[in-house]
């Protein structure tokens, strides 16, 4: 997905990540050890309704789901295991980040089809190899603390949430073929994670693919404008949510109802400010995928006291 975050605030960021950086340093953040996964206070629980029985649909009264968008990317650099543990530590289960293969097909996690931005090296990602990929510094260009971060695979990435706790919405990032998301689904069930990984994509073919190939996983659809009847494309593709820009669900807000109807759950990215929030908490969405997952979090768990 796009990110968010107005490029004003930037040097802001970058300052605030280097105080982060100091601190998360102090607590031994980059030293290798178990986290026990958070409470489960933001995971999304079974409806009560017979006709809404999905388990990806929260019952009424129910926190929203946080899901922490590419990590914590306020306090970290995105895409990387740093970043998750960061929103970890701040009480997030899910957390989302986009997968891509290389040039000789290993998946790695990068938002961008280039890693110039987000590390040292230039190109195309699908141009490098995994052995160039994993030579890159991905934690320079965000404060010098985080000098040394790696581009990590999918499969380290699914170890370490294993490992550490929390789950993962996985981005399947733009047009792939069926072997390149046969790759994936073998790197999700040699992690044993297929019970802890959700799929989603703006690629309808990738979704089919994955169905295909592994129906136990359950599927989002990325939307960036609704689909003149999203229940119908949701009962064609087999999916288990409707992930929708927050713009877009703002011009037809009933769609939450149809949806749920349908037993399909409603996820909206991305979302940055406790007025939205509140909103789309009214409206009985699920889940909300943020870059403040820390902040959600706390808002969501308070918001009836």
């Amino acid at each position: 997905m796009r990110d968010a975050q107005p490029p004003a605030a930037r040097s802001r960021r970058r300052r605030t990540a280097a105080l982060v950086a100091v601190a998360t340093a102090v607590a031994g953040l980059a030293t290798v050890f178990v986290v026990a996964a958070p409470p489960s206070r933001s995971e999304p629980r079974p409806a009560a309704s017979a006709a809404a029985a999905s388990p990806w649909m929260r019952a009424a009264g129910a926190p929203l789901t946080v899901i922490a968008h590419r990590g914590a990317p306020s306090a970290a650099p995105e895409n990387t295991l740093v970043s998750d543990e960061v929103a970890r530590r701040g009480g997030a289960v899910w957390i989302e980040n986009d997968v891509q293969p290389s040039k000789d097909g290993v998946p790695y996690i990068l938002h961008d089809t280039t890693v110039d931005r987000t590390t040292d090296g230039t190109g195309a990602i699908r141009s490098l190899t995994s052995a160039q990929l994993d030579a890159l510094d991905a934690g320079s260009w965000f404060a010098p603390a985080y000098a040394g971060t790696r581009v990590p695979t999918l499969a380290a990435q699914l170890a370490d949430l294993r490992e550490r706790g929390g789950k993962l919405l996985l981005e399947i990032k733009g047009r792939h073929t069926r072997a390149e998301v046969a790759r994936i689904v073998r790197d999700v069930r040699d992690q044993d994670m297929t019970d802890r990984v959700f799929v989603q994509s703006f690629d309808v073919p990738s979704l089919r693919y994955a169905h295909e190939l592994a129906p136990e996983l359950p599927l989002g659809l990325l939307r960036s404008a609704l689909d003149a009847d999203p229940v119908a494309v949701a009962k064609d593709l087999d999916l288990a949510a409707y992930n929708v820009a927050d713009t877009a669900l703002a011009t037809r807000p009933q769609v939450v109802g149809d949806l749920h109807a349908a037993g399909v759950a409603v996820n909206v990215w991305t979302v940055d400010t406790p007025a939205r929030w509140k909103a789309l908490d009214a409206l009985g969405v699920d889940g909300v995928i943020t870059n403040r997952p820390t902040e959600l979090g706390g808002w969501s768990s308070g918001r009836g006291n």
